[in-house]
């Protein structure tokens, strides 16, 4: 209730909107700390140890420090709603999505070290500076969080207060750049139906500024590896190949410029590239029109970018991404092997094989068929992938000699079938 809206307003109950807020902030905040329980008890992480904290961890410290700022003002303010909603969306897209999402090898990976425990210190932390942010709105469960975590009841702790020193306003604008672009292509690819597993050659990413290319080039591996593309060209504005639209919001508009509104409008239609670009990079500019000066707004427009022959499109206010859709053979066949590896995976799972246990991997595909390319020309890229012996001296086709054992009938997509066997090797 209280992150749907301000406590004095009227509002119906909804039944929907319960199921919402449980689904989305809840489970993201159970959900992190059962990843983080599972792999604590598994280790035996008692909070104690040298730590050596990477970037991911200084972020997302960073940001919490920033919402924990933010949250104390607002409840002092009686501003609730504003608190709530900083929570969630840190819970939810800050260290749900991103941070346990990103991390998740360093807290599956070989003993306890300063990595490690690092990475247990910093979910730790978080997590528990959320159960006493919520305690205020959400009374019941920040208290059962509160005491799996410390033993104690968090209605009895003292109020968290933000470290200064800890937030990183210029690392928060870098990572949030990368979640917007990832956020921005992975739009793409669900436009297109390119499945994320399906390798692309190239996305294009026009700047506006200076301090914009700083930041993109210090994320671009980053956001690459988060949406399997193997390339990045950063465009200066002045040289994008991206045709950009300008249209005037006209609610906005006749708010701030009543009798000029039309004038505005008409300029606005008339402006060329270099002008969309200025207003892109500046969030505002001066226009005259009928003899007076009046200043224009990034929020009073709406600016798009046009697609081009291979090129998909997507915006998000000044951010603009250009992804290459075009599809070569070699790459369709990455695709094809990233997708057998994750389904020789799940029948690892499924024949109850150790996660460290090596196997003899057979694919029975068609002979001029492209699972059959895939595997010839990633065989290696598989086989390191499963802890397989190398598949491609395993590759069988239809009607050839068969190993003992079960094959698996597996269906990549639609009319792309081959059959899967394994089985474990001695040590």
């Amino acid at each position: 209730m209280i992150s749907n809206a301000s406590p004095w307003d009227n509002l119906k109950f909804d039944a929907e909107g319960i199921t919402e807020v449980q689904r989305k902030f809840f489970r993201a905040l159970f959900n992190s700390y059962n990843f983080f329980a599972l792999y604590a008890n598994i280790d035996g992480y008692d909070g104690t140890g040298e730590i050596a904290p990477t970037e991911s961890d200084r972020w997302i410290l960073s940001r919490l420090n920033s919402v924990m700022k933010l949250a104390d003002a607002n409840y002092a303010d009686y501003e609730p709603t504003i608190a709530a909603r900083a929570i969630q969306d840190f819970v939810v897209e800050d260290l749900s999505n991103w941070y346990v999402r990103l991390n998740r090898r360093r807290f599956w990976k070989g003993e306890l070290g300063a990595d490690k425990n690092a990475a247990f210190r910093t979910l730790h932390r978080c997590l528990e500076v959320i159960a006493m942010l919520s305690a205020p709105i959400a009374p019941f469960f920040s208290d059962r969080l509160y005491r799996d975590l410390t033993g104690r009841s968090v209605h009895l702790s003292d109020w968290p207060k933000h470290d200064e020193k800890a937030i990183d306003l210029e690392l928060e604008q870098r990572t949030a750049l990368a979640q917007k672009l990832t956020s921005l292509v992975l739009s793409i690819r669900k436009k297109e139906g390119h499945r994320v597993r399906q390798p692309l050659q190239k996305m294009l990413v026009p700047v506006t500024d200076a301090a914009m290319r700083t930041r993109l080039e210090a994320v671009g591996e980053l956001v690459l590896s988060e949406v399997n593309v193997k390339e990045l060209v950063i465009l200066d504005a002045s040289e994008s190949k991206l045709t950009k639209k300008i249209k005037p919001d006209f609610k906005k508009l006749g708010a701030r410029m009543g009798k000029l509104m039309k004038s505005v409008a008409a300029a606005v239609n008339a402006f060329s590239q270099a002008q969309i670009a200025e207003l892109e990079a500046n969030s505002r500019m001066t226009l005259t029109v009928e003899g007076q000066e009046v200043e224009l707004l990034r929020d009073d427009v709406e600016i798009t970018a046009e697609n081009v022959p291979g090129l998909s499109v997507a915006s998000e206010g000044p951010l603009t991404v250009a992804l290459d859709i075009t599809l070569t053979d070699e790459l369709v066949q990455e695709g094809i092997a990233r997708e057998l590896v994750s389904r020789i995976q799940t029948l690892r799972k499924e024949s109850g094989f150790e996660v460290t246990d090596r196997i003899q991997l057979w694919i029975e595909t068609l002979p001029d068929g492209p699972i059959h390319g895939a595997v010839a020309r990633f065989g290696a890229y598989i086989a390191a992938e499963t802890l397989a012996l190398t598949p491609e001296k395993q590759l069988l086709t239809v009607g050839g000699s068969h190993p003992d054992g079960t094959l698996h009938a597996v269906e990549l997509e639609e009319g792309m079938n081959c059959r899967i066997g394994l089985s474990r090797v001695a040590p």
